[in-house]
């Protein structure tokens, strides 16, 4: 029997990749390879949304590549892809959007959260359908806010199969073993993210003397005491659990190792565990950012490897819906 096959796809966007997406995305990711038969893509016309400036969309497609090969995807086990250079997602998110209603679009938590916007924004999670209904995925990795667009994607296979034949796998959402929730370190009711960014987000190639400065600088609560998941403690929590991430020592055994000591060596084990952490990744992304002609061998391998399947699955599309040959 074949290997399950995966996918899952990341804008190469901002600064690069913070620890929230290396433990809840990128980790996975390097782990899924080992029993899976991935795809992994670079989701530059998603990026397009936000009208970056072309020379910083290139350096960045670029950059994060090194940087997911660099946190342990391997493009001998892996087809490590740009999306716009497989021209199929495109096609194929036209004809879903023929698929798709208005009021189902418009319902989408991200549309509504942002608000007006670009036809861009509304057409966004259609797009994502077919980004993933291309590559007949059993399973995507997801977070929770990406559920109700797997359950997009799902109805719209649905359709397409019910109307023209069975055509599209259904994907189901891959389980993996459940990642730390990591908190912005100024804001600790909410999640690091990309978009937030400033102080708050510890950025996988940030510094040493920028991550530590971050760390020591993070918010805290009252009081002294080193503790996890106490009422009013919330900065602390997240801070506890940075370091159990980092360091792979059970939070309550960490507890007990600063119990009676002050905030100030704690948030400094925090900082030192943090620059380890990424210190390994730095040091391969610097090396395989120098090389730029490298990472685009390694990007028009995997786009001659996804355009084998996306061109089969187009192919079935197109005689399906009666496009001419």
């Amino acid at each position: 029997m074949s290997a399950p096959r995966v996918l899952s796809g990341i804008r190469p966007t901002g600064a690069g990749f913070q620890l929230g997406n290396y433990l809840g995305a990128v980790k996975h990711w390097a782990a899924m390879q080992d029993e899976n038969e991935c795809f992994y893509f670079l989701a530059d016309l998603h990026t397009v949304i936000d009208l970056p400036e072309p020379a910083q969309l290139r350096t960045r497609t670029r950059e994060a590549t090194a940087e997911l090969l660099a946190m342990g995807v391997d493009p001998q086990r892996s087809t490590v892809f740009v999306q716009s250079h497989v021209r199929e997602h495109a096609e194929l998110g036209w004809i879903l959007g023929c698929l798709t209603g208005f009021g189902e679009a418009s319902r989408m938590t991200q549309f509504k959260d942002k608000g007006a916007g670009s036809v861009g924004l509304f057409t966004y999670p259609v797009l994502q359908a077919a980004d993933i209904l291309m590559y007949q995925a059993d399973a995507v990795p997801i977070g929770e806010d990406q559920r109700q667009h797997l359950e997009l994607t799902r109805d719209l296979a649905q359709r397409f199969n019910s109307r023209y034949g069975d055509t599209f796998r259904l994907p189901g959402q891959y389980v993996a073993k459940a990642g730390e929730r990591i908190k912005d370190l100024q804001d600790p009711t909410k999640k690091m993210s990309k978009s937030i960014g400033g102080n708050g987000t510890l950025w996988v190639l940030d510094e040493p003397k920028v991550l530590t400065k971050k760390i020591k600088s993070a918010v805290t609560d009252l009081g002294r005491e080193v503790a996890y998941d106490v009422e009013g403690k919330p900065g602390i929590s997240n801070l506890l659990t940075i370091l159990s991430v980092a360091t792979g020592k059970a939070v309550p055994e960490l507890e007990a190792a600063y119990a009676g000591k002050g905030y100030g060596d704690f948030k400094g084990d925090v900082a030192e565990a943090v620059v380890e952490l990424f210190a390994p990744v730095r040091e391969r992304f610097t090396a395989l950012v120098a090389d730029p002609g490298y990472l685009d061998e390694v990007l028009l391998a995997g786009a001659a490897r996804a355009r084998e399947v996306a061109v089969d699955t187009m192919d079935k599309v197109r005689d399906r819906v009666g496009l001419l040959r």
